[in-house]
């Protein structure tokens, strides 16, 4: 009787993973520039999902987005350049999704996003062990066609 109990529960534990994990999405490919080491992306909900899960290990968090109404959608294709305290480009790159993660060292920066020749700027103060999160917001009827 011991050998059909188990192979019984054995079966009913593997048909049950897929109710209990769902598969989680991939992260993007991490890219380096100089010194910064950053990926992007989010598109579709598995991406946005790994990346909102690695994003309290990097850094500095960007996300992107352009104001519908009383909501906001998603922006990708944004131009991304990142001036650390004395003016100098640590970064620039177009986000190939509404999540841009950067390892950033410790500083101030100035972050510049540009859409359909709309630029938004934040400054950042990243500090060691402690991530950093910036929302960029365009006005309604922003979009990254350039219309």
């Amino acid at each position: 009787m011991k050998t059909r109990i188990l192979p019984t529960l054995i079966v009913a534990a593997c048909a049950a993973l897929p109710l209990a994990a769902p598969a989680a999405g991939t992260l993007p490919p991490v890219h380096k520039q100089g010194g910064v080491s950053y990926l992007s992306g989010g598109i579709g909900d598995g991406q946005a999902a790994a990346i909102k899960a690695a994003s309290p290990h990097w850094p500095l968090t960007l996300l992107f987005a352009v104001r519908t109404g009383r909501s906001a959608d998603y922006l990708a294709n944004v131009q991304v350049t990142v001036h650390d305290a004395q003016g100098r480009v640590v970064l620039e790159t177009t986000a190939d999704g509404p999540y841009l993660l950067a390892q950033l060292a410790p500083g101030a920066y100035q972050v510049d996003a540009t859409v359909a020749g709309k630029t938004l700027a934040r400054k950042v103060k990243v500090n060691a062990g402690h991530p950093v999160r910036a929302v960029f917001v365009w006005p309604e009827g922003t979009d990254d066609s350039g219309s």
